[in-house]
């Protein structure tokens, strides 16, 4: 007896297929963004896939490990026994997504999601998700978030996690947990060698886009667009960066001929950022360095698109005797490899991936990069100690630590170099010790400006 190959899902049963193993590709311990590089590509060369189906396939991937704590403690209820086939499991978490967090039509989940468990050869469960999704449905209530008690379904974070936060932000740590839960905004930076802020946002306007200056060269959108919408961007007239991150090159601030190293420097939107300011600082010499050459591609490419130059090399930062010329910077931006605890919005895979055990490998990395390359810079040099993180041990403490142990450097007051307040009775807070706090504004950042005095 022949066997016939089992057919190549189309439409949106392929959507539900795919979305089903990226989710356990991340769940695995994988990067979200690069799996959804990797599967839609590769998913391409097979089937032809509408944009809609491939924004599909991402919207309901995010979905699902944006409320992943919350559906693996609805799914267990819903359960009888454990499920031992992890596609199986898969797949019931992306339909409970879809049921409760896109706008399709219940019946035709629970359909798509039986012919999909088929399509990717697991026919025998096709009876098992057809009743665990429809007893979800009959009775919905039952599994409202509100109605269980586990923290993690509470509040989308692994336990380590929410107990850390609690720790660390005793007044704000539910603030800060919940704001991982929203879409993140989408906030553009205005490259002013081409166009005011003011004159970008009468622009969108024109479109039909609402959209409002916040300070600097910040501008945010009220509902967010696509890249290819923005008008100008392909002309290098706009990029999109969060405000928290734009603050890094304010805080750095480089001064008239200024020598100027971006470490880890991919993707290139801070570095952008600092070049786009030298339109009032001549002749300033920026050195980019990221080890990745892949990542540091990005960073040429979008430094291409602004019409901006920079001399960019692959290295290792922590190790400047490969390719360091002796000359002392003036202005040293040390972005360092973080958890990215600060922007689980807009990279809901961390919250899963990261185990605690990797904040203190961070930790250490982080003080080796900050102590290697403080011998990088001249007397009377600044250097801003950056990551997107929430946790105090790859922020406050290491900047302690490194200030206890290293005579001559001081750690700056910049708290009144930061604007106030914006439109809309929305506000950039004061930087409580360098720690700005993620809410409907801005991600998770912090930011030390160390000084070196002698």
């Amino acid at each position: 007896m022949i066997t016939q190959p089992t057919p190549q899902p189309t439409g949106m049963i392929a959507v539900q297929a795919a979305s089903a193993e990226v989710v356990g590709k991340v769940l695995s311990g994988k990067n979200l963004d690069r799996v959804l590089e990797a599967d839609l590509a590769k998913l391409s060369r097979t089937i032809k896939l509408s944009p809609n189906e491939r924004a599909a396939i991402h919207s309901i991937s995010f979905d699902t490990l944006r409320h992943y704590g919350l559906l693996a403690a609805q799914l267990d209820l819903l359960l009888t026994q454990p499920i031992n086939d992890p596609p199986v499991r898969h797949l019931l978490l992306v339909a409970l997504s879809q049921l409760q967090f896109s706008k399709a039509a219940p019946h035709a989940i629970v359909d798509h999601a039986v012919s999909a468990a088929e399509a990717i050869g697991f026919g025998r469960a096709k009876p098992l998700l057809n009743a665990v999704l429809r007893n979800y449905l009959r009775a919905p209530e039952k599994f409202a978030r509100e109605r269980l008690t586990s923290q993690e379904a509470q509040f989308d974070f692994p336990r380590w996690w929410i107990e850390r936060v609690k720790k660390e932000q005793p007044a704000n740590w539910e603030a800060v947990l919940l704001s991982a839960r929203s879409h993140p905004p989408m906030c553009l930076r205005v490259n002013t060698k081409r166009v005011t802020p003011a004159d970008y946002v009468a622009i969108l306007a024109k479109q039909g886009v609402a959209a409002y200056h916040v300070f600097g060269q910040a501008v945010m959108l009220e509902k967010p667009i696509g890249v290819n919408e923005l008008p100008g961007f392909r002309e290098g007239q706009v990029s999109v960066q969060d405000v928290g991150a734009q603050l890094a090159a304010i805080l750095l601030a480089p001064a008239a001929g200024s020598s100027v190293l971006d470490a880890c420097a991919a993707p290139g939107g801070k570095t952008g950022h600092i070049l786009e300011m030298a339109v009032e600082v001549p002749a300033l010499n920026l050195l980019a360095i990221d080890s990745d050459r892949r990542r540091l591609t990005r960073v040429d490419d979008n430094l291409t698109r602004l019409g901006l130059r920079a001399q960019l090399k692959t290295a290792d930062a922590s190790k400047p005797d490969e390719w360091w010329d002796g000359k002392l910077f003036d202005r040293i931006l040390l972005d360092v490899p973080c958890s990215g605890s600060g922007v689980t919005r807009r990279h809901p895979d961390i919250k899963w991936i990261r185990r605690e055990t990797d904040i203190f490998a961070l930790a250490r990395q982080q003080a080796r990069l900050l102590s290697v390359l403080w011998s990088c810079l001249n007397i009377g040099g600044r250097l801003l100690y950056a990551t997107c993180s929430v946790f105090r041990a790859e922020n406050q403490d290491i900047v302690e630590q490194f200030l206890r142990k290293t005579p001559g450097a001081r750690q700056l007051n910049f708290a009144e170099m930061l604007p106030v307040g914006v439109e809309h009775g929305a506000a950039i807070p004061a930087l409580s010790e360098g720690q700005l706090l993620p809410n409907n504004v801005h991600d998770g950042f912090f930011y030390a400006l160390l000084e070196k005095t002698g």
